[in-house]
């Protein structure tokens, strides 16, 4: 099928890198906006970020010429049952986030995003059997005692950071068998949620339970415009992955969880212990091992 999937382009172009620096700018800032809907409940807000995200999927789609793609996925039940597991990974992913940004966790929020790819290494070791390479064990075992010092220092997991950490990396993981484009694969995904949220959403509303045209504008206001911050950096960062090299994109995915970083510490003025401190140190210097290891590796092309 032919799809837009990343390709992997021998330079990187500077329109690449516009695009997934806009990209993984937005994801960075989007907890601000998801704060100033802390008062709604994440799962709301989740419906919302569904509902409002299928008329830009769809639009996009459209736009590039790609509803055959659509159609197809639609007419075939093993691309529908791979769809429907990365659309319940990644709703779940959400409902984390959003609950995380609400709740005043997201330094674990943060921390989540930056072990994920320490993460995706583990995973393709276990289920692909992919031989480490000694960097990568390095980097894996720090993070390992990353975690096991902030479980030390609650006396419980981390299970904010680990759900972000478990739940993004198994979408990503499962998402790289759906054959079919990133902005097909997303507009297949919230289609498949679609029916659920509406559903949700017309019981809010009967029940008068919901914030979406309830009196308050600027809540109307802005969880219309979850789909634009849901869907809108996705595509962006689809268009930006096809014009850079891996190891560029490996770089830069760092920039969205410092930013989160950054904003609950000086923003949110979220606690930030001695131990959370050299909990982020040991992830930080994992993830500098593991990309200097990647780097050095990457096939000569």
């Amino acid at each position: 099928m032919e799809n837009d999937r990343p390709l992997q382009p021998n330079e990187d172009s500077l329109n690449g890198f516009l695009f997934a620096l806009t990209a993984y700018l937005l994801w960075g800032f989007l907890p601000l906006y998801m704060k100033a809907l802390a008062h709604i409940s994440p799962l709301e807000v989740i419906v919302h970020r569904v509902i409002w995200s299928v008329p830009i999927a769809v639009l996009v789609i459209v736009s590039l010429g790609r509803t055959a793609d659509l159609r197809t996925a639609l007419r075939s039940p093993r691309m529908l049952g791979m769809a429907v597991v990365t659309a319940a990974l990644i709703s779940v992913n959400w409902g984390i986030y959003v609950w995380a940004i609400g709740s005043g966790h997201a330094l674990d929020a943060a921390l989540g995003y930056y072990i994920n790819p320490l993460f995706s290494i583990f995973l393709g070791a276990v289920f692909l059997r992919e031989r480490l390479r000694p960097a990568q064990v390095a980097a894996v075992a720090l993070a390992a005692v990353a975690v096991g010092l902030l479980t030390w220092e609650t006396g419980r997991l981390p299970i904010v950071a680990l759900g972000l950490t478990v739940t993004w990396g198994l979408y990503a993981f499962f998402k790289k068998s759906l054959p079919i484009g990133p902005n097909q694969g997303f507009a297949l995904e919230v289609l498949i949620l679609l029916p659920f949220a509406s559903l949700y959403a017309v019981w809010l509303g009967l029940s008068g339970t919901g914030h979406f045209m309830a009196g308050v504008p600027w809540d109307s206001m802005l969880l219309l415009g979850c789909g634009l911050v849901t869907a809108g950096p996705l595509m962006i960062y689809a268009n930006g992955a096809k014009r850079l090299r891996l190891s560029t994109i490996a770089i830069m995915q760092y920039i969205a969880p410092t930013l989160i970083f950054l904003t609950a510490v000086f923003v949110f003025n979220e606690a930030f212990s001695m131990a959370r401190l050299a909990a982020f140190a040991l992830i930080w210097l994992a993830l500098i091992v593991y990309t200097v290891s990647m780097i050095r590796n990457r096939p000569a092309r």
